[in-house]
Order: structure tokens, then sequence, then C-alpha cells
């Protein structure tokens, strides 16, 4: 079988037309050297025809010098929409799935930056299985050496503005097309609901941060407000002296909530801790524990950007420094990919909201964080931005600092996959969530 190099949706299917009794088409997606194993394609094919997919990818090696090492991939689900997607080099597709999915491609679509293959596969996934072989079945050179950390912001670079720009639109027309686009009347809360103890309260869930927790917790404390307001700092079971630094804090706006090991907790509990918590202000506004605020006015203008804009959740912008607070690649985080009109769609497509992030407490009482430590966060913004407006601040109000203590900055492959696939599940109950929502809100339209 020939193996054909894509280019675009269009040399693709003229690809296909040329050899019309092909069942499948053998298609490379980047420009590495593959050397497939002798039973390749027989598993491929086998695989495909018996599962009736429309596309087939499997796990491969890298090759790194002489060291191999294994990348296994993920399954498809339905929420994997995302267009970094990690197909590996080469995908099987069926010819007949490929004609059909872009019959009505234009010729901007098939000139896109990615050739098409974003809105392709995308079409591919409607009402079609994808199957994806937990199987090593051929062996690449390995290219990219970046660790985890230092990969998972290339979405955000403004080098690729043009490039994201169009996987927006071309992913808002694949939500139009499955009926899955949020409304686009958000519910706007009322923000005077409900008694709290203060304005806001400034959640820091920590574990073991003994060399961070105190700049984090001394930034905090130092905003200048004309409100009330306190820090909720949710220690879980902390061993490494972290604890004991927060108990001798002396400042009664400092809330120590002390978390047993078998409570069990991730993040994500830890905020419903402090969510639940009788402390809790009106507003829940979030601080890694090892990251600071930039100056003495953020929880001011979070605040602020509720009332302005009626909403119930408040997004920033960060700037990703080293441990010394020196700006380090990326620079500036501000996700402007984001818009009033079409940001709760496309954030289906990205892999994050932005930070610090902040929280109307009243409902998001009533939703609550998955007790996970990773994704957490992403959770509680889908949900929020189905029905609820989200406001945004551009300009950069936090540090992020990366150091080698943060969770994310050497991962391993199967560890990256794993995050993946769980944003990936996330993404697929948001997803079926928003098409019934809207299916039956069409329903009710009609009768």
């Amino acid at each position: 079988m020939k193996l054909i190099r894509f280019s675009t949706v269009e040399a693709l299917r003229d690809e296909i037309f040329k050899n019309t009794l092909q069942q499948f088409i053998l298609v490379q997606l980047d420009d590495r050297k593959i050397t497939f194993d002798d039973n390749f394609i027989h598993r491929m094919e086998e695989v495909s025809a018996d599962s009736d997919a429309s596309i087939t990818y499997c796990s491969f090696r890298e090759k790194n010098g002489e060291q191999i090492l294994l990348h296994p991939v993920n399954d498809y689900q339905f929420g994997s929409v995302r267009d970094d997607f990690d197909f590996g080099s080469v995908v099987l597709l069926n010819a007949a799935d490929v004609l059909a999915a872009s019959e009505n491609f234009s010729h901007e679509e098939s000139c896109a930056p990615d050739g098409g293959w974003y809105a392709l596969r995308l079409r591919m996934s409607i009402g079609k299985t994808i199957a994806a072989l937990p199987e090593y079945l051929y062996t690449v050179e390995k290219v990219d050496f970046r660790k985890s950390g230092d990969k998972q912001h290339d979405y955000v670079n403004p080098k690729n503005k043009y490039y994201q720009a169009h996987m927006e639109r071309v992913f808002t027309e694949f939500l139009n097309e499955i009926d899955g686009l949020v409304p686009l009347n958000p519910i706007r809360p009322d923000l005077t609901e409900g008694d709290f103890p203060v304005t806001a309260s400034v959640v820091i869930p920590v574990k073991n941060r003994v060399s961070t927790i105190l700049d984090s917790v001394n930034s905090a404390l130092s905003q200048k407000t004309e409100f009330t307001f306190n820090v909720i700092v949710v220690d879980n079971d902390s061993d490494d002296g972290t604890r004991e630094l927060l108990e001798n804090i002396n400042d009664d706006r400092l809330i120590l909530i002390k978390v047993d090991k078998g409570e069990l907790l991730g993040i994500g509990g830890c905020w419903n801790k402090a969510l639940l918590s009788d402390y809790c202000g009106r507003f829940a506004i979030q601080l890694d524990s090892d990251d600071i605020y930039n100056d003495e006015h953020v929880l001011t203008k979070i605040v602020n950007r509720f009332y302005e804009e009626n909403c119930v959740m408040v997004i920033g912008s960060y700037v990703m420094t080293d441990f010394d607070l020196s700006v380090i690649p990326p620079g500036i985080v501000d996700h402007r990919e984001w818009s009033a009109l079409n940001g709760a769609n496309n954030a289906l497509r990205v892999n994050g909201f932005g930070a610090p992030r902040a929280f109307f407490t009243p409902v998001v009482r009533n939703i609550l964080f998955p007790n996970v430590s990773y994704g957490e966060d992403y959770a509680m913004g889908l949900r929020i931005s189905r029905e609820y407006a989200i406001g945004r601040i551009f300009e950069p109000i936090y540090f992020c600092r990366r150091w080698h203590g943060n969770s994310d900055a050497n991962l391993s492959i199967e560890e990256v996959n794993a995050n993946n696939s769980y944003k990936d599940f996330l993404r697929s109950v948001e997803l079926i969530a928003r098409i019934r929502a809207n299916v039956e809100n069409s329903s009710y339209a009609e009768s």
C-alpha cells in the first residue's frame, strides 16, 4: 500500500480518485522517517475492517540514538476534539469516509494552515468509530526533546495566533453541525444573593510547599481593598514543615483548614473544603501555593470585574517566571483567543482557561469540583461556561512560577496521556450535556 504524505484534503481526495478500488488509504501526518513492522498493514487493515473504523491509528516507538522509547497513544473519545490530539505519525483512513466527510469542503478549508486535517478528522468522527490499537507497530525518530512543562503552552504562543484562529473557526463549525454550541444569552447571576462573612476569600490548597507557601500567603495578605477579605489555606496533610509555618502566622484573616490524609483529597477536594466552609466569602479567588499576585490590587480588579460583567467566573492573565520571578517563555499567557461570543465554545478545543480563576460562591457551591489534582479547574470552567457568563482580565495580574517542584514540569508520556485522557473525558461529558440541552430546548420551543 502506498504511503501518502498528507498535504491538503484536496490532494488526498485526488489520490483516492486515482485508486478507486482501494478501501483504505495510508496517510503520514508528519515528516519523520517511519520504519514499519512486518505485520503493520495487515494488522491495521484487519482492525479497521472488523471495527468499521473511519480512522485507525496505533501506538509506536521513538528512537533516540540507540535507545528505543515506547510511545503509547490514547483512545479517541467523543471529547477528543483538541486540535493537537496525538495520532502518531501515520493513520489508516477509510477512503469512502474521507470522500463523504470532505464532499462539501471549501477551498479555504483545504488550504488551511494544517491542510484541512483538523476539519477532516472532526467530520470523520461524526457517527463513526475511530480505532486506536494499543500495539506498537512502527518506529520513528524522536524529534521533540522538550519537557512536558515546556510544551503545554504551545497553543497560546502569539506566533500561533493565525493557526489558532483558524482552528477555532473549524471547531465552531463542527459544534454547529452536531448541535453542541452554547446559547448566546448566558445567565447573569444576582451577585447580592446570600450572606457571607467577607466579600472575597483567597483560596490556597497546599501540600508540601515549605519553600513557597509563605510567598503565596504574604502575597494574598498584602492585598489592599476597600472590602473585607480573608485567606483560606487548605493544608492537605503536609509533612515537610508547611503546616507548622502556617500555624505560626499571626493574622486573623488567615483561615487554616487542616486536612487529614484519611480524607483522601485532591486539589479539587481541597477547593470544596474551602467553598463549603462557613468562612468562605461571596467570591472565591484562586492562588496556587507556589505562585503570587503581581501587585496589591489584584483582588480589587477581580471583584470589580464580577460587578462590571455580572458574571459567575472571572479569569485573569499571568506571566510565566522562574522561581526568582525572572520571565521565561512563553512570557505572558493571556488567552486572548477567548471572545465574549465564542469563548465558551472554543474552551472545549483548548486545554485550559487561564489563571488566576475566581468564582461566585453560591453558584460554584452547587457544582463543586471533582476530587482530582489535575483538570479540576478545567472541569469547573467548562461547567460554568455551559450556562453562565465568564469575565476576563487580559492584563497580567499573577506570577506563575515554573520550578523543579511543579507537578507538571517533566511528566512521562504515560502521565501526559493520563492527563489528556481525563480532559478528553471532561470534554465528552460536557459535549453530551450541551447537545442534550440544545435538543431539549429545541423540543420545548417546538411544543
